[in-house]
Formats: structure tokens, sequence, C-alpha cells
């Protein structure tokens, strides 16, 4: 893993098996660089009014470019980030280190150990962004875990999932499936290529026990300078739905991205 500069000064991308994972940018930590990231920025500037605290858990910490990003819009956060990789968050801290007093504390915890121990009803959001390799983990995308997030959520929180696959999106209709067992609301964002079949992508849910930003993301998407498209509930269930549930003893991580 190495951290290595852009052509931007002060900016810098974290490189990991060669792979570029996070973006961030010392100077200005609201510019997210990634398309998938900055949708996920979006998602968390429409929960409630600009500006206000909010208590985050992110599983899957890397750079941490998201929880910078909520530290600078929204101070006075409360945010907890799972992260295992202890190695990553040391070289991290040292050569990108975090704002002081940025409420930013890391646990190095894997996120399903991690989220068992958060208290009930701790956490306004929840964001699953977290990567085995390129794969999303296969013990993250069960009910049983799914069940384990919807505890430490509010009773209006979002969970927030970067999830990567390709059409015809088999493995996405199950983890869907799954996160309909325990929550009641859902929507998804994509790229108009990804949903297309064209290639893989990121593909970002955000479920609750309530309600879900499906109004407010139209409108960001409609003026994203990288267009994407909004899926309600409906279209969700005609391009996503008719999956089977991942369990514990039934599960596997996300495809790779040449899996065919």
């Amino acid at each position: 893993m190495e951290i290595v500069p852009t052509e931007r000064p002060n900016a810098y991308v974290l490189r990991v098996d060669g792979a570029d994972q996070s973006h961030v940018d010392l100077d200005d930590p609201t510019r997210l660089e990634f398309d998938y990231v900055r949708r996920m920025g979006d998602v968390l500037d429409a929960r409630m009014p600009g500006g206000e605290p909010l208590r985050i858990v992110h599983v899957g910490g890397a750079a941490m470019t998201l929880p910078r990003y909520v530290a600078t819009t929204r101070p006075r956060s409360s945010q907890i980030v799972l992260e295992p990789a202890a190695e990553l968050t040391e070289l991290v801290r040292s050569e990108l280190p975090l704002p002081r007093r940025s409420g930013i504390k890391v646990r190095p915890v894997h996120g399903r150990a991690g989220a068992a121990e958060l208290r009930e009803d701790s956490a306004d959001v929840v964001i699953l962004d977290a990567f085995d390799g390129a794969r999303v983990p296969a013990d993250l995308v069960t009910t049983e875990y799914f069940t384990s997030v919807s505890r430490a959520l509010t009773d209006s929180g979002w969970f927030l999932l970067n999830l990567t696959d390709r059409a015809p999106f088999a493995w996405t209709r199950r983890v869907i499936a799954g996160l309909r067992t325990v929550f009641a609301e859902l929507m998804v964002s994509a790229e108009p290529a990804t949903l297309r079949g064209r290639r893989f992508g990121n593909l970002l849910v955000v479920t609750s026990r309530a309600s879900v930003p499906v109004t407010s993301l139209r409108q960001r998407a409609a003026s994203s300078a990288a267009p994407y498209r909004v899926l309600d509930a409906g279209q969700v269930s005609s391009s996503l739905g008719g999956g089977m549930p991942f369990t514990d003893d039934d599960t596997r991580p996300s495809p790779l991205p040449q899996d065919r």
C-alpha cells in the first residue's frame, strides 16, 4: 500500500495492490474526486438540515475521505470508523493526518464485530464501504448482519451501502432481497452505463425503516457533473428484484470486476 501525490497540490491517492482506493484533498476535504464517493456525499447532504451534526458509523475507512467530508460539512458530528487494517490506518494517520478535534474515532475491528458492539439507536447513518481486495466481504451482506445494523440505527436512520457488480446483477439482487427482510424503504443510485450493463460499477443503496431521500437525490442527480440515475422502490423491484437473501450459512462476496 502507498500514498501517492496527485497533480493537485496537497491532494493524494491511497493505492492498495495497484488499485486507487481513496482520494483525499487535505486543503479541501469537500472535494470528492471519485464519482461514487460524490454520490455518497450527496446522500449525506440530504440527511437533516445542512450543517447539523450527525452520528455516523463508517464500516470501512481506507483514507477516511467521507469522515473528513462530514467533519468539514457537519462540524461536531460524532463519527466511528470500523477499520480492521491497523497498518493501513497507521499509514493514513502518519501521512494524511486527520484534522484536530475532528470527532473521528477509528476502531481496529472488523465491520461484523464492530457493528455488534454498537449501542442500540446510537447511529443516524451507517455506511458500508468495505472491501477485501476488490470485493465486498460476504459476511457483511447477510440478513443477520443487516439485523445487527438495524439495531444500531435510530428509527429514522439510514443504511448506505456501496456495492459493486455488473449486469445482470445476480449478487446485488440477493443483497437487496436481504435488505428488504429488515428495512421498509429502499432506493438505488448508479451510473446509467452500469445499469444498462455496459460496465462493472458501483451501486449505492440507501435503506431505512422510515423514509429514503429519493426526491432530493433525483434533484442532485439532475445537476451533477457526473450524471447518475436514482431508482425508487418500484424501479428497484423491476430492475434488481427477484433474489434470494444471503444468510450466514449461504453467502458470497461481491464479484470481481473481471467476473462474467
